[in-house]
């Protein structure tokens, strides 16, 4: 049997009020008051989890723009990480020095839009020091009302139990415009096949991801289109979803099209696929010529997202732990909080070595 190490991490889940910053904070220190010291290797906080989301455009989202290092959500996660001796993650609005303007075309027609900024992600050590900044790439419709995209996905190389480490963004998951998902087997796939190529063992991602409407699949959501929706992928080899209960009312139960949305996002790090274990073996080949471990086929993927509504829209919650096993055939969940529960999931996660 192979040996294994536990990942122990805590995703925080709650519903911050648009621009309220001080307000969310101590709501966060008031559900972190119970963890201890060392409890955690890892905490995650949401996508922009201290602002709120939903700005219109550039002029209400700049009051709330914050400086790396010293802004209101990276001084948190200092403090919280060298409290806790555990590595911190969150997102925030970064501002940038020199505002811009971009041409988007996500209404129809061309326009110049102001850019003052990044939809940014921190991580911090357990000593309290920043490890990086990782700027969203795939820029969901809100964000192109005032940020800027990053260069690109990366990856760390962090101490056990996490290994190697890649943080991404919400939309990120998706397809990344102009591409479409045409084909259930080629994708694409942009952050699955990042993962794969890099040899990514943990990938986290900070959601402020939006309730699907069966009713108006519109592009206003945090979709990239219906012909992609785990709900309508045709039966198949690879086209296995969650396990899945009957719907609730009281919010404790996760939104199972959200979570089998996004496994089937990651399709390739677990489907069978000749491309997939292809590609895995030439990960290998690369690695045993460069002297360096070979790649695992397990990657654990943490999805921690918020609640509550902002805007006239709603947050659907459900963060998760998955494990994806190359070439397993299915994705697996291991945990997974309600879409409207409020608190801190705590989550043992064993990892192969």
């Amino acid at each position: 049997m192979a040996a294994t190490r536990t990942l122990r991490v805590g995703v925080v889940q709650f519903a911050p009020k648009i621009g309220k910053v001080q307000a969310n904070i101590a709501k966060a220190h008031e559900l972190c008051n119970g963890l201890t010291p060392r409890c955690v290797d890892l905490l995650c906080f949401p996508e922009m989890i201290f602002t709120g989301y939903m700005f219109p455009d550039a002029t209400s989202i700049s009051p709330y723009l914050e400086l790396p290092k010293t802004g209101p959500t990276c001084t948190f996660c200092a403090e919280l990480a060298r409290r806790l001796e555990c590595y911190v993650a969150a997102g925030f609005p970064e501002r940038i020095s020199t505002p811009t303007s971009s041409a988007h075309d996500h209404t129809g027609g061309a326009h110049l839009s102001p850019i003052v900024g990044f939809n940014t992600a921190v991580l911090y050590s357990p000593t309290g020091e920043p490890l990086t900044l990782y700027r969203k790439f795939n820029l969901f419709e809100t964000d192109l009302s005032w940020a800027a995209p990053g260069s690109g996905f990366t990856v760390l190389d962090l101490p056990p139990p996490l290994g190697k480490t890649t943080i991404a963004i919400c939309n990120d998951l998706n397809v990344h415009k102009p591409a479409a998902w045409d084909s259930l087997e080629d994708g694409p796939y942009e952050l699955a096949r990042h993962c794969i190529r890099e040899g990514t063992r943990l990938l986290v991602l900070l959601n402020a991801w939006l309730k699907s409407r069966d009713e108006d699949e519109d592009e206003d959501e945090e979709r990239s289109g219906s012909e992609g929706n785990a709900g309508d992928t045709e039966e198949g080899e690879g086209a296995h979803d969650v396990d899945d209960d009957d719907d609730d009312d009281d919010g404790l139960e996760p939104d199972w099209k959200t979570l089998n949305w996004w496994a089937h996002r990651l399709r390739p790090t677990w489907a069978h696929h000749p491309a997939t274990e292809k590609e895995y073996e030439d990960q290998r080949t690369v690695c045993q010529i460069n002297g360096s471990g070979v790649g695992p086929k397990d990657l654990v993927v943490v999805a921690c997202n918020r609640i509550g509504d902002e805007g006239g829209k709603t947050f659907v919650g459900s963060s998760a732990a998955l494990m994806m096993r190359r070439g397993s055939g299915r994705p697996r969940l291991l945990h997974a909080m309600g879409e409207r529960e409020e608190g801190i999931g705590i989550w043992n996660i064993p990892i192969g070595l």
